[in-house]
């Protein structure tokens, strides 16, 4: 492939202008097995020559292990890239399918200051609630989220996995950037309401696990058979047992559209996803995580392809034939409360 830059979008009305793709940073320090820490540095780089400047972390991958791993490359091109790291999720020590979300206003003081010591840097370009604590008022805690504006450690603010109500809750305390989410072939709850009103308040999209999380690349197809013992996708209903046997049918279709383009399973998926944007209206900025510079070499091309409407019509059906929630437990996102 050239080394042709990808297009580029902006986040939110009043957000940081990216690459129209982004990186998204978990697996390589956490849930997709064992890291490889070179692979993964260059990764970085290839990355963010080919134009992918939004960078997405966040301080329960691996307790604030990858905030770390990533802040030496943040230090090397600090002017050239964008930070976005979270807070809200812990995930406790030994316990990995065990959720506990914090929104209370001093946990979200604590957790900036945490995180600006890992990544060593001064601010952060986006600061995102990681998940939703329907027990604290949103307004409470985005209200905090702007002190931290004002206070000059966090430049933009973002949600991830909140409803469409939420989201404009939200919205009328402190202006909102984006909006992270599962979105993807096999994931397309948000279309019903979130999506819509984040277009209505000029909010963009970043959707996470646009590949499905591998299984739309073919890569494996039950999570049991193939993936080791650590590897967080072990827990996801759709990867295993008869809903992966089901699931791994459904990707003939996208099977026929990348043999027409002469690209991969992935590279369809992804450009399913980034044609969103011009489907729905609104900036769309998926962030594929990869450890390896040729997949993002891979995923980056796939901000050049056009499908055309025939071959949208061909992939419609699909999310609504899987088989399995996208968690095994629902209420952490914004489906389970929409």
């Amino acid at each position: 492939m050239t080394d042709s830059t990808i297009p580029t979008a902006r986040l939110g009305a009043t957000g940081p202008e990216v690459g129209a793709q982004g990186l998204g940073c978990m697996g390589m320090s956490f849930a997709y097995g064992p890291p490889n820490a070179k692979e993964s540095r260059a990764t970085l780089e290839r990355a963010l020559e080919l134009g992918i400047t939004l960078y997405d972390t966040a301080d329960a991958y691996g307790d604030g292990e990858n905030e770390k791993f990533l802040s030496p490359f943040f230090k090397a091109h600090r002017d050239e890239v964008v930070i976005a790291t979270k807070f809200a999720l812990m995930i406790p020590p030994g316990e990995p399918t065990r959720r506990i979300i914090r929104n209370e206003p001093q946990y979200i003081r604590q957790a900036v200051e945490a995180s600006l010591k890992r990544l060593d840097v001064d601010v952060i370009d986006l600061y995102y609630m990681h998940r939703r604590d329907v027990h604290v008022p949103i307004e409470d805690s985005v209200g905090t989220m702007a002190e931290l504006v004002r206070q000059g450690k966090v430049k933009h603010l973002g949600l991830s996995e909140v409803t469409a109500a939420e989201l404009r809750a939200a919205q009328a305390v402190h202006p909102i950037a984006a909006v992270q989410s599962e979105w993807s072939l096999f994931s397309r709850d948000i279309e019903a309401q979130v999506v819509p009103a984040a277009r209505e308040l000029g909010v963009a999209l970043v959707p996470y696990s646009p590949l499905g999380r591998g299984f739309l690349t073919g890569s494996f197809t039950n999570a049991d058979n193939e993936l080791t013992a650590d590897d967080y996708r072990r827990q996801q209903p759709r990867f295993t047992g008869d809903n992966a046997t089901a699931n791994a049918a459904l990707l003939e279709p996208i099977r026929t559209v990348a043999d027409a383009h002469g690209v991969s399973l992935g590279q369809i998926a992804l450009a399913w996803v980034q044609q969103q944007s011009t489907v729905h209206a609104l900036p769309v900025v998926p962030i594929p995580g990869t450890r390896k510079p040729t997949r993002v070499e891979e995923n980056a091309a796939a901000t050049r392809i056009e499908l055309t409407k025939e071959e949208l019509e061909l992939l419609e059906p699909i999310a609504g034939q899987v088989a399995g929630d996208r968690y095994a437990d629902m209420r952490f996102s914004s489906a389970g409360r929409e």
